[in-house]
């Protein structure tokens, strides 16, 4: 049970490196001081949970995941476009900010739907709970940014 377990960590590793590096690469390009730290908080958020992620797939004997994903770095990559052509950098960041999230969202579902210790569980639970909240403040940001384009 213990590889599927580090093989279910290691993909929340490479997804939460994801929500990491967007985020940051975000916080770059915004413009207005509130998403920028919206962004660079829920970066630092993401990092902390590679982290203790990390640290969960070393104590199994694993060897912890410590890159992102192809399909990331083509988010990013699509976000750094987009914010470059957008009229409203801000709303665009934010709306593919909340892309990442639901992925994010998707993926620590399908985990805990996996086959899992209880302490392990418990600690992708209280992650899972991290990226429901990060999505619901960047999509309530983004309404709100909709909004005033209206």
């Amino acid at each position: 049970m213990s590889t599927n377990v580090t093989s279910v960590l290691n993909d929340l590793i490479e997804t939460s490196r994801d929500g990491e590096q967007g985020f940051r690469k975000s916080a770059e390009h915004a413009k207005d001081a509130t998403v920028k730290t919206l962004f660079t908080t829920r970066a630092d958020d993401c990092a902390r949970a590679v982290s203790e992620l990390q640290a969960l797939v070393v104590q199994l004997g694993g060897k912890p995941e410590t890159s992102g994903s192809i399909s990331g770095a083509l988010h990013r990559g699509w976000t750094e476009l987009k914010a470059s052509v957008s009229s409203d950098d801000d709303l665009a960041l934010l709306q593919e900010c909340e892309r990442g999230e639901d992925v994010a969202k998707k993926r620590y579902r399908q985990a805990l739907d996996s086959d899992l210790p209880a302490d392990v569980r418990a600690i992708i639970e209280r992650q899972y709970q991290g990226v429901v909240s990060n999505h619901d403040r960047v999509r309530d940001l983004r309404d709100q940014y909709a909004a005033r384009a209206k």
